[in-house]
C-alpha cells in the first residue's frame, strides 16, 4: 500500500537528509536543493507491502504481548516451583520491557526463594529507582539486607554480616530489631565501644528506657569503666526502680567495693601506703557515690603527699556528706553529719600540709593562698594563723603578719611560739619606724617586744637607741645596762654604754645599784615569763581521726616534715639566755666584764663590730633548748620548741 503525498515527502526529505551527510563525510556539504530535485518524486524508497490497517503489526504490541507472555510462564513457572525457569522467563521480559517495575519484583522474589540476596536486592533497589515513592520496596530491600546479613552472621562473616544489618537499619531506622541484630554483631567482634557509641545514639533519638539503661551499662562493665556502669544502673533503676537485672549487678558492685576498701585499710595499717591507694581506688570505682571512699582515699593522697588529688578527693567527700545529709533515705543524717565534719578537718589538714610544702620551696604566695582556704574552713585554730603569719612575713608584709599573730595569740594566750613572733614583728616594726624618724613609735614597738620576749638583749639596744633620740637619757642608760646584763659579750653594747656613762668603766656600770636593781627586775620578770609559758596547743583528736587507726603516724610524719623558717626567730632562739644562769655568781659576772675590757677593741677598728654569739654557762636543759633548730610550726600540733 502506498503512502500518502505527505508522508512520502517526509521520507524523501529524510532520505535526502542522510545522503547529504554521508555525502558531506566524503566530499563536503552539499546543496540540499541538488538531492531534492533529484529525489523529490521518486518513490523506490517506498514499501508497497505496507498496509495502514494492519494494528496487529505494530512493534510496540507486539513487544507488549512476548513480555507478558514471558511473565505468565514467570509465575507458571514459580507455582510449580521452577525457580530457575522462572528467572529466565523473568529476565526475558524485563529485557523487553526495562521499565516494568513489577517484573523486577517478581524476579527478585524468584531470587529470594533461591536465597540469592545479592541479586535479590540488585532487583529492589531497581524497583525503588523506578518507583521511589513506594516504601514498600524499600521495607522489602531492608528484610533482604537483614536475611542476608543473618546467613553471613550464622557463617561467623560477622564484617559482611555487620554492612547488611547496616543496610537494613539504614533503610528501616525505626525498625528495632534490625538495629539489636547490629549490636549483637559489634558486639561479636569485640567492639564494645562501637557498641556503646550505638546505644548513646539511640538513648538520644529515642525514648530512654529502663533496657537500653542496663545493655549499656553491661557493655561498661565489660569494658571494666565501673564508674560509668554505676551511674548507667542508676538511671535504669530511676526509671524501673524494680528492675531485678539492675539491682543485681549494682548489688555485685557494691560488694566488691566493701572487700576492696577492707584490703585498703589492711595495706594502709600495714604501712603499704601505695597499694592501699590502688585499692580503695578500686572501691571507689566500683562505688563512685560513697563518702567514705573518698575521704579515705584523700588521706592516703595527703600521706604520699600528692596534695591537689587529696583536696579533689576530700572536697568530693565532702559535698556527698552534705547531700547524704539532705535526704534522709541514703542513711542516717547523724551519720553523715559526723562524716562531714571528718572530711572538712582533713580538708584543713591538706590545705596546711601543702601550704608548708610550698613554704619549704619559697612559694610563699602560694602557701598564703592555701593557708587562706584553710582559714576560711576553720577560724578557731591558731596554728593556721601562725603558719600564714610566717608567710606573710617571708614576704615582708609586716602589718598582714602581725595581724595574723595577734587573731593566734587571741585563740591561744599561753602559746609561746607566738610571743617569739609577735616580739620579732614588733622589733621589725620598731626598726622601720627608727628608720623613718618616728622615734617615739619605734621606741613603743620595741617595748611590745620586750613585753612578749624580755629575755632578747637586742630589744632593749633597740629602744635605749629610740630613748637616746628622744632625749629619755634614764630610760635610755637603764635599756643598755639591761642589754648588757643580758648578752655582756656583745661588743655593740660597750660604745653606746661608755657613751652613756661617761667617766665611769662598765665595772662601775655593771656593779652600781641600778644595775642590780635592774638584775633584779629582768630575773623577776623572767620567771614570770616562764610560769606563763605553756607547750604549743596542739590539734583537737577529732582532727586527726580516720577510720584507720586515727592517723596513727601523723605525728612521725609531722617531725620529718620540719623546715627552716624566719631567720631572724632562729637567730633569737639561740640567743635566748637565762637571766638567772647569768646572774648565779657574781664572780663570774665579774670576770665575764674583765674579759669585755680586756678584748676590748679599738674605736678605728674598721672590721664588724659584732662577735660571734657565744653562750654563758647554762644547765642542761637550757642548753639542749638552744642547740634546737627552729622547726616551723606544722598543722599536725608540733610547733616552736626553744
Amino acid at each position: 500500500m502506498f503512502l500518502n503525498d505527505d508522508k512520502k515527502s517526509s521520507v524523501v526529505n529524510m532520505s535526502a537528509q542522510n545522503l547529504s551527510k554521508v555525502d558531506g563525510y566524503i566530499s563536503g556539504p552539499k546543496d540540499t536543493s541538488v538531492i531534492q530535485k533529484i529525489f523529490g518524486s521518486s518513490s523506490i524508497f517506498l514499501n508497497p507491502d505496507l498496509k495502514q490497517n494492519r494494528p496487529d503489526l505494530k512493534g510496540e504490541l507486539i513487544i507488549r504481548n512476548k513480555a507478558n507472555t514471558h511473565y505468565e510462564e514467570g509465575k507458571e513457572a514459580m507455582l510449580q516451583l521452577k525457580f530457575e525457569k522462572a528467572v529466565i522467563c523473568f529476565s526475558k521480559a524485563i529485557t523487553l520491557q526495562p521499565k516494568q517495575t513489577q517484573l523486577y519484583v517478581e524476579r527478585a522474589e524468584v531470587y529470594l526463594q533461591l536465597c540469592d540476596f545479592k541479586s535479590a536486592a540488585l532487583d529492589y533497589k531497581h524497583a525503588c529507582y523506578l518507583k521511589p515513592q513506594t516504601m514498600a520496596y524499600c521495607h522489602r530491600l531492608a528484610f533482604i539486607y537483614y536475611l542476608q546479613g543473618q546467613c553471613l552472621s550464622d557463617q561467623g562473616m560477622f564484617l559482611e554480616a555487620l554492612e547488611s544489618f547496616a543496610k537494613a537499619a539504614e533503610l528501616k531506622p525505626k525498625f528495632k530489631p534490625y538495629r539489636m541484630r547490629s549490636l549483637s554483631t559489634l558486639t561479636a567482634l569485640g567492639y564494645y565501644s562501637d557498641c556503646i557509641r550505638l546505644v548513646t545514639n539511640w538513648l538520644k533519638t529515642d525514648t530512654p528506657s529502663a533496657d537500653l539503661f542496663i545493655l549499656r551499662a553491661r557493655l561498661h562493665h565489660q569494658l571494666n569503666q565501673k564508674v560509668l556502669c554505676y551511674y548507667d544502673l542508676k538511671a535504669a533503676l530511676g526509671l524501673n526502680p524494680t528492675c531485678t537485672d539492675a539491682l543485681s549487678l549494682l548489688r555485685e558492685m557494691e560488694e566488691a567495693a566493701e572487700c576492696a576498701q577492707q584490703q585498703a585499710v589492711s595495706k594502709a595499717v600495714e604501712g603499704e601506703l601505695t597499694d592501699a591507694l590502688g585499692k580503695i581506688s578500686t572501691a571507689v570505682e566500683q562505688n563512685p557515690e560513697k563518702a567514705e571512699y573518698y575521704l579515705f582515699r584523700g588521706i592516703l593522697y595527703r600521706r604520699l603527699k600528692d596534695f591537689i588529688a587529696a583536696i579533689e578527693d576530700l572536697a568530693l567527700a565532702v559535698e556527698l556528706s552534705d547531700a547524704g545529709e539532705k535526704y534522709p533515705e541514703r542513711g542516717r543524717p547523724n551519720d553523715f553529719k559526723a562524716l562531714e565534719g571528718d572530711a572538712q578537718a582533713q580538708l584543713v589538714l591538706t590545705y596546711n600540709d601543702f601550704a608548708v610544702h610550698c613554704f619549704s620551696q619559697g612559694f610563699y604566695s602560694e602557701a598564703t593562698v592555701l593557708l587562706t582556704k584553710a582559714i576560711h574552713e576553720q577560724r578557731d585554730e591558731s596554728g593556721l594563723f601562725i603558719n600564714r603569719g610566717d608567710c606573710f612575713f617571708k614576704q615582708e608584709e609586716w602589718h598582714f603578719a602581725l595581724a595574723d599573730y595577734q587573731q593566734a595569740e587571741e585563740l591561744d594566750p599561753q602559746n609561746r611560739s607566738v610571743w617569739f613572733r609577735l616580739a620579732i614583728i614588733h622589733n621589725k616594726l620598731g626598726l622601720q619606724s627608727f628608720g623613718s624618724l618616728k622615734f617615739q613609735e619605734a621606741a613603743d614597738k620595741f617595748s611590745m617586744a620586750i613585753k612578749y620576749n624580755p629575755r632578747v638583749a637586742q630589744y632593749y639596744g633597740n629602744r635605749a637607741k629610740a630613748h637616746i633620740k628622744l632625749h629619755n637619757m634614764e630610760e635610755a642608760k637603764q635599756d643598755a645596762t639591761s642589754a648588757f646584763i643580758l648578752d655582756p659579750t656583745n661588743d655593740e653594747l660597750v660604745p653606746l654604754l661608755l657613751r652613756l656613762f661617761p667617766g665611769c668603766s662598765l665595772s662601775d656600770v655593771i656593779s652600781s645599784a641600778t644595775a642590780q636593781t635592774l638584775k633584779a627586775q629582768l630575773m623577776e620578770q623572767t620567771q614570770t615569763w616562764k610560769l606563763e609559758d605553756s607547750p604549743a596547743s596542739r590539734l583537737s583528736d577529732q582532727l586527726e581521726r580516720i577510720d584507720f587507726q586515727h592517723d596513727t603516724d601523723g605525728q612521725s610524719e609531722t617531725a620529718s616534715r620540719s623546715s627552716s623558717s624566719l631567720e631572724d626567730v632562729e637567730t633569737q632562739v639561740k640567743s635566748h639566755v637565762s637571766v638567772p644562769d647569768i646572774l648565779s655568781s657574781k664572780e663570774q659576772m665579774i670576770q665575764a666584764v674583765k674579759t669585755v675590757l680586756q678584748q676590748r677593741q679599738s674605736l678605728y677598728h674598721t672590721g664588724p663590730r659584732l662577735s660571734p654569739i657565744r653562750l654563758a654557762k647554762m644547765s642542761e636543759p637550757a642548753l639542749c633548748d638552744a642547740k634546737r633548730h627552729y622547726s616551723w610550726r606544722n598543722f599536725g600540733g608540733i610547733g616552736l620548741n626553744c
